[in-house]
C-alpha cells in the first residue's frame, strides 16, 4: 500500500504549508511584532507560569482568558467567545461546522491563503473574487455577484487585508454582510495597527462574526485566536472544538500579557510611527513602489521582473522578507516587508538599495 491508495487526490497535489528557515537572518517575512517580551515584565510572568498546574488538563473554556480578553477588547457580555490555537484552528473549525456536498467558501483574492487551503481540507468548494487591479479595492459588484450565483456558506473578509495590507470600505462590508446568505467572517488579525474595526458593531447583524489573534500584537508564540459573535452560533462551531484546544501556558501567558496589556500597545505605537517611516523610505528608491498599508507589513512592487533578484539579494544580505511574485497575478513583482524595528528596517533599507544596484 501507498499514499496513493488512501490520501485524496486533491490532498496529494498540494504542497505543505512551507516556512523558510531564518536563523542567522532579520526576521521581516511573518508580520510578526519585532520587539520581545517587556524586560519589566518577565519576573512576574514567570511567577504566573511557575504556578500552572501542568498535570491538569487546561481549562476548556478558557473563562479566566475569556474574560480578560472582554475587558482588554472591550467585548460585551451578550457576545459569545470561542478561542482557537491561533485563528487557523478557528477557520477550521467554521469549516467543519458547515461542511457537506456543495457548500461553499468565498473570499477575496489575494487573501489568507488559509480561507482556500482550509477549504479544500474540509472538501468546499472555494470562490475567489479578484480585487481591483491598481489599488486592491474590493469590487463590490463582482463580490455580490459571485455570492448571489454561488451562495456560499461562509465568505471571510481580512480587514485590513492580507498581504495588501489595505482597509476595504466599511460601508462595502455591510453591502456583502447584509447581502449574505451565510455567515460573514471579518477577520481583524491587524487590529493593533488600525483604528478601524467591526468588532464594536456586532449584533447589528445576526450572520457576523468577528475573528481576532493575539499574534500580531506580539504573542505570535503562543497560537492564540478568539472568534466573536452571537451565542447561538458560536455554541455550534463550539461543538466541532477538540477538548482542551488551548493549552494552559498559553491561557495563563495571554491572560497576563492582557492585564498589562498598555505594554503591547506601547509596542503597537512605535510599530505604526515605524511603518510611516519606512513607506516614505521605500517610496523614495527608485524602482520600488510601496502601497499604503494600516497593518504591521507593506506590500512594494518593483520594476517587472526584479522580485526574485530582489528578493535573493536581500536574502543575502541576512534580510529575510517574504516574495509574492507568483502567488497570484495581481501580486506579479511584489514583496510583502514586515515592519520591524528602527535598526532593522535600516538595515534592510540599506540592504535593498545595494540588491537594487547589484541586480
Amino acid at each position: 500500500m501507498t499514499p496513493a491508495d488512501l490520501i485524496r487526490d486533491d490532498i496529494r497535489a498540494l504542497r505543505a504549508y512551507h516556512v523558510p528557515d531564518s536563523a542567522g537572518l532579520i526576521k521581516l517575512d511573518a508580520m510578526e511584532n519585532p520587539y520581545p517580551w517587556p524586560e519589566a515584565l518577565r519576573d512576574d510572568w514567570l511567577a504566573t507560569l511557575r504556578a500552572a498546574d501542568l498535570n491538569r488538563y487546561p481549562d476548556p473554556q478558557g473563562r479566566d482568558l475569556q474574560a480578560g480578553l472582554r475587558d482588554a477588547m472591550g467585548i460585551p457580555a451578550d457576545i459569545a467567545l470561542l478561542l482557537g490555537n491561533g485563528s487557523d484552528e478557528l477557520i477550521q473549525m467554521l469549516a467543519m461546522a458547515v461542511a457537506a456536498p456543495g457548500r461553499k467558501v468565498l473570499s477575496l483574492d489575494p487573501g489568507f491563503v488559509m480561507y482556500r487551503m482550509i477549504a479544500l481540507f474540509a472538501g468546499l468548494d472555494y470562490v475567489g473574487v479578484p480585487l481591483r487591479e491598481g489599488d486592491f479595492g474590493l469590487d463590490l459588484d463582482a463580490t455580490l455577484a459571485a455570492m448571489a450565483r454561488e451562495e456560499p456558506a461562509l465568505t471571510y473578509i481580512a480587514y485590513p487585508n492580507n498581504p495588501t495590507g489595505n482597509l476595504f470600505d466599511a460601508a462595502a462590508i455591510e453591502r456583502i454582510i447584509q447581502a449574505s446568505p451565510g455567515l460573514v467572517i471579518v477577520d481583524e488579525a491587524y487590529a493593533p495597527f488600525t483604528d478601524q474595526s467591526f468588532l464594536p458593531r456586532l449584533g447589528e447583524w445576526p450572520n457576523l462574526l468577528v475573528m481576532r489573534t493575539v499574534s500580531k500584537m506580539g504573542l505570535a508564540g503562543l497560537r492564540l485566536g478568539y472568534l466573536a459573535g452571537p451565542p447561538e452560533w458560536l455554541a455550534e462551531i463550539d461543538k466541532v472544538r477538540l477538548p482542551y484546544n488551548v493549552n494552559t501556558l498559553t491561557q495563563a501567558s495571554a491572560a497576563f500579557a492582557l492585564r498589562h496589556h498598555a505594554a503591547w500597545d506601547a509596542q503597537t505605537a512605535a510599530i505604526r510611527a515605524e511603518r510611516a517611516t519606512l513607506f516614505d523610505a521605500l517610496a523614495a528608491i527608485d524602482g520600488i513602489t510601496p502601497y499604503p498599508s494600516d497593518a504591521n507589513f507593506i506590500l512594494a512592487r518593483t520594476e517587472p521582473g526584479r522580485a526574485g533578484a530582489v528578493f535573493q539579494g536581500l536574502l543575502e544580505r541576512g534580510v529575510l522578507i517574504k516574495k509574492l511574485d507568483g502567488a497570484h497575478p495581481l501580486l506579479t513583482d511584489c514583496l510583502r516587508i514586515t515592519v520591524g524595528t528602527p535598526q532593522e528596517n535600516a538595515t534592510l533599507l540599506n540592504a535593498l538599495e545595494a540588491a537594487l544596484a547589484s541586480d
